[in-house]
Order: structure tokens, then sequence, then C-alpha cells
């Protein structure tokens, strides 16, 4: 379907929510296709195909609020769909911070971000790809002896959303990805691991041999760990499990959060939440960009902001609704951030090593041990323990504990190591100290 087929459809919507005698209503519709494939040990494994339509409507009367969706875009399920929602809203309580986005916060300009660049990509091409990416990975050492496998990922689509105000927006993005997983053996001991790249278009991804060879040598670096000793030591979190503590940090200034009180930054906006090192910035204008978008999920205009400056936070992430609960106004981030920015003090990932000269680099996190509500934080980890700057040996089965102001304000150092796989870019962040616990 094209993007003036979506965008009529989410009028018509809007149109027939109003005959309903709905207030106000506010309609997304969206198409895409995607191909999945993989393999493993050379045979083809799985091929998916993915064709997903769908339209949500959200009506509004007065200060009751229904909501309603569906995946037949004919205009009797449309109707049908309406009705739904508007019988919903009559047995809702009211609640007098429900409504739609103001209505002079609405995007006026819809500038083209490069988010679309559908792949041209046949299932046997797909297939071969995926081939390659595994060959390269158990090519690297005799120890790499099973593997999960290696996937190839496509999918393009469109989505338009209306509301009552008059606005109509919406464009086509793609989502493209490669991915590989491996295991390796030795001393009677297994170990796995993956490397994946992901870009919006085909022509960004990492090769399929290059990803191969990262999954590889992950795994087989891993084999033979030795424990250390429980104490209190510097760790490093390599980029990609650093993004997870910048998206802590932006959970905890989410209005969600915010409203409910389940946040360690609450009543935060100006104050010395982190290291003076720490300086972060939204920017959804980037072309080609993971999280770009010239709107939320509600029409408000995203917009490039700091959001926290030295250490200093400077801003939190609302939609509408969070927003009048807090007395505030809409940042333009119903449905999340958008591309989130973390600033580098310049190290590669071997000077931040030889920065913390002694400590634990952390590679893989396991559970989920962290208290939005209070900051701590414990979590299962593995990695690598590090002497004088340089990789001693593997360690496994450890946890590290601290709490997420502590750890915050302790940020020594941010690499500009920077892997552009998310919408959370930020290189691999050094933190002055943990509790490190190990099961030996």
């Amino acid at each position: 379907m094209q993007l003036d087929q979506l965008k009529q459809i989410s009028q018509d919507i809007i149109q027939l929510a109003s005959q309903a005698g709905a207030s106000s209503a506010e309609a997304e519709v969206s198409f895409g296709t995607g191909q999945n494939v993989s393999v493993r040990q050379g045979e083809t494994e799985n091929i998916e195909y993915n064709r997903d339509k769908g339209c949500s409507v959200t009506v509004y009367f007065g200060q009751r609020k229904g909501y309603a969706s569906t995946s037949d875009l004919s205009q009797q399920a449309l109707k049908d769909t309406v009705e739904a929602a508007c019988n919903i809203a009559k047995y809702t309580a009211e609640d007098t911070f429900c409504g739609l986005a103001d209505a002079e916060r609405m995007a006026t300009t819809f500038p083209d971000l490069s988010l679309h660049h559908p792949w041209d990509i046949d299932v046997e091409q797909a297939l071969a790809l995926a081939t390659r990416c595994e060959a390269a990975a158990l090519a690297v050492d005799a120890r790499i002896n099973n593997t999960e496998g290696a996937s190839i990922y496509s999918q393009s689509g469109a989505f338009a959303y209306a509301n009552s105000h008059g606005f109509t927006g919406g464009y086509p993005s793609s989502r493209h990805s490669i991915s590989c997983s491996v295991i390796a053996e030795s001393n009677n001991q297994m170990q796995r691991d993956y490397w994946y790249s992901s870009a919006r278009d085909a022509q960004d991804l990492a090769s399929p041999e290059q990803v191969g060879q990262i999954a590889g040598a992950r795994t087989v670096k891993r084999l033979d760990a030795r424990p250390i000793k429980t104490g209190q030591y510097p760790v490093l979190f390599e980029a990609p499990l650093a993004s997870g503590l910048i998206g802590t940090l932006i959970s905890a200034i989410s209005g969600g959060n915010l409203y409910r009180k389940s946040s360690f930054l609450l009543d935060s906006l100006g104050q010395t939440i982190a290291s003076p090192l720490l300086h972060i910035e939204e920017d959804p204008f980037i072309l080609k960009g993971a999280g770009s978008s010239p709107f939320d999920n509600e029409g408000v205009a995203c917009q490039k902001r700091i959001l926290v400056e030295n250490g200093v936070l400077q801003g939190y992430l609302l939609g509408s609704y969070s927003a009048r609960k807090l007395g505030m106004q809409s940042t333009g981030n119903a449905g999340g951030a958008h591309n989130i920015l973390v600033r580098t003090t310049g190290q590669s990932l071997e000077q931040l090593l030889q920065t913390m000269d002694t400590g634990l680099l952390v590679t893989e996190l396991l559970g989920h041990g962290m208290n939005m509500i209070t900051g701590d934080y414990s979590r299962g980890a593995a990695g690598y323990w590090v002497e004088k700057g340089v990789i001693i040996n593997p360690v496994e089965e450890i946890t590290i504990a601290s709490n997420m102001l502590e750890m915050l304000k302790g940020i020594i150092a941010i690499g500009n190591d920077t892997i552009p796989n998310s919408s959370k870019l930020t290189g691999s962040i050094l933190i002055d100290r943990m509790t490190i616990a190990s099961a030996d």
C-alpha cells in the first residue's frame, strides 16, 4: 500500500469517529512486509515472510477514552472498529488528563530523514549471505564446533497518523540486519557469543564476513574462564551494554515512570545526577537514524535538545498525558526517545582499558536486577579481568552491584567506540567502582 492510501484511511477513521459523536479522535494505520531467513550448519533452517497491516483508533467523548484496533482495512471493518472504540469509551471513567496533544504543538514541517531504503534481495541471495556469515564465524578457530546459525532480516513499510486537529502525517521506513551466533568448546566447557549489524540501508550494514568473524572471535575469547576475588573494582561496560545503562537513565526521566513516582530521578530537573563528563543529546533528525522522526506518536513536533549537560539533568521525556499529570508541556516524546547521543571523552577501548588499569570489562549481562524506584542495581555478568590495562582472562558467573546514581556519578570516561546498531549511541563507559561478587 502507498503512503497516500494510508493517510486517506487515517483521515477516514477520524471522520467516522466524528460522525459517531466523538469529541475528538486519533488514528494510526500501518502496512509492512518483511523477510527473515536463517541457516545453521550450512543448511537452510528457516524462511519467514510477513505481510502486516492494521489500524488503531482512539476516541474521546469529553474526558472518556476508548481504544480499538483491527488488521482488516476494509470500510466495514473500519466502521466496526470505530464503533467498538466508542462503545468502550462509554464505560470508562473520566480522566481529566487524557485527550489529544495540544493543537499548537503539532508538527508543521516534515523533512526527509532518509528512513526508507528497501533491500532488493530474494530468498536465495539472503540465504547465500547468511551462509557466508556463518562460514566466516566457523573458520575463526577449530574450537568453534557448533552454531546457532546466521540470519538475514529485511523489513519495509509505512505508517500514517491523523487526529481531529486536522493533522495528518506519516512516512515509509525500513530496517535490515545480519546476525550470527556460534558455540566453542575447550576443556569440556562450552561458550557462546554473537554479533549483529543493523541499519536502515542495507549498504550501511557490515559485511556478512565481518559479522561472522566478530561473532567467532568473541566466542573463542570467552573460553577457559577463571574466577576472580570478590571486591570493589572499576568496571568498564562495553559499548553495546553501555547503551543499556543509558537506556535505564532514559527510562528514569520518562513521563510514565515520573508521574507514577517509580523513578530514582524524581524531582531531579536542574540537579546534578551524573559525572560532569556526561553529556546527552536527543536528535530526532539524524539521516538514516534508528530513532529519527519529525513527530511523535501524537503528531507533536520532535525537537533536538540537550537532556544532560555536564552531569546536570536539563529535561524530561514527556508525551501529552504524562506532561499534564506533571503540570508540564509535552516534549514530543509520546512513544519514547529519539536518537540518544552520548558525547565521548575521546578514548578508544584500548585506551579505556589503560585508564581502568585493573578491573572488569563487562561484555554480557544476565537477569533484570534493576530497581527503578531506588536505583539499586545488581546483575549477573561475564567479561574479562584486566590488569595494568591488559586483558588477562575471561570471567563468568559473577554479580556486579551498585546504585545507578552512584554509577552515573562515578563515570570517569566514555569511549569513542560507538556501534550504530540502535537509537542509543554511546561508546563504552568506565565507572570508577562497583562491587563484584564471584561465585567461587
